[in-house]
């Protein structure tokens, strides 16, 4: 399997969003980053609807 295809500041930023090390993101299989992608996501969006939610109750 070769590395993924991603620029240089692509991999650190991803390194330090997903708490993975650069090596191990580089050499991950293409479909489970995708998986761990997709739950940052809801996690965000699960973050910032409670925010929203919070901010109205004032």
């Amino acid at each position: 399997m070769k590395p993924l295809q991603l620029s240089a500041d692509t991999a650190v930023e991803l390194s330090k969003r997903l708490n993975v090390p650069l090596e191990q993101l580089m050499h991950m299989p293409r479909h489970i980053l995708i998986q761990k992608l997709v739950e940052l996501e809801a996690e965000q969006s699960d973050s910032s609807s409670v925010d929203d939610t919070s901010s109205e109750d004032k």
